[in-house]
């Protein structure tokens, strides 16, 4: 019962954020809740091996990873005429129209550069850990985080730097 109530505390310690970082990645508040569910009750069943160590990293690691699937293997799903809208958590909806911005600045990414960008500048993982969670080397998470973020700054009206580096 000890664990379940730990389980309960991460919950609610680590939610909201990991629904920022599912929004972030999809760009679809229903598909981030969705995403965020399915991550959190993977986490629960390993919560006996992992609760010591460091549980926010596992489920991120998750999240990230059902995310990367569903661009590898898209479902096609049908649409109902009525979706139930739920409340949000208010610390999601906070700022809500700069989430629209970032959202449509994102959406301008790869899926690729967008994970490296969501890990690299939202959760500030080093390159080293961002290249371990998405199982690639830290040459690429380094161009492709540069490139990606030359983009933006395009996109943005920002100046790119001479050497074309976006550090």
């Amino acid at each position: 019962m000890r664990s379940d109530a730990e389980f309960a505390e991460f919950v609610g310690s680590s939610a909201p954020r990991l629904l920022h970082t599912a929004y972030l990645l999809s760009g679809d508040r229903h598909q981030a809740e969705d995403d965020v569910q399915t991550a959190l009750a993977r986490t629960y069943a390993a919560w006996s091996g992992i609760r010591n160590r460091d549980p926010h990293a596992y489920t991120r690691k998750v999240l990230v990873n059902l995310v990367i699937d569903r661009w590898r293997r898209p479902l096609r799903e049908d649409p109902y005429e009525q979706v139930p809208e739920r409340p949000v958590p208010e610390d999601f909806t906070r700022g809500l129209d700069h989430q629209g911005e970032l959202a449509r600045l994102l959406d301008q990414l790869t899926p690729r550069e967008r994970a490296i960008v969501v890990l690299r500048h939202y959760h500030d993982l080093p390159e080293a850990e961002v290249a371990a969670e998405l199982n690639i080397s830290l040459g690429t998470v380094k161009s492709t985080n540069s490139r990606a973020l030359a983009k933006l700054r395009v996109s943005t009206g920002q100046p790119v730097p001479a050497s074309g580096g976006a550090r």
